[in-house]
């Protein structure tokens, strides 16, 4: 539990910035939560891994523009908002603030 409430309230490392180029994509654990972290021309986001429609991992679905579509049932969120873009799902993904220290790749829940 004290992983949780720090990941609310701190940046965690979650790899360097190599381990990121751009069009990549790439599933990270941050504290206790699974995250996709996602390099759009040179912008990375990060979004919650994991689908509020069934729980499926969003880091096997396809990103085009500034979406992710979920493998298992094509739902799409934004990637910078976390909002569902496309149904199935009906509650948004939560979305994490990206910082960079150094090489560093930082995440933080929003």
């Amino acid at each position: 539990m004290q992983e949780k409430i720090l990941m609310t309230e701190e940046y965690v490392a979650v790899g360097q910035l190599g381990d990121f180029p751009p069009g990549a994509k790439k599933k990270v654990r941050a504290g206790d939560e699974d995250v996709l972290v996602v390099n759009i021309a040179g912008t990375l986001c990060a979004i919650s891994d994991v689908c509020t429609h069934r729980g499926c991992s969003l880091s096997e679905g396809a990103v085009e523009a500034m979406e992710v579509t979920c493998p298992c049932h094509s739902g799409r969120f934004d990637l910078l908002t976390g909002k569902v873009t496309a149904p199935p799902p009906r509650k948004d993904a939560a979305t994490y603030d990206v910082r960079i220290e150094g090489s560093n790749v930082l995440v933080k829940r929003r």
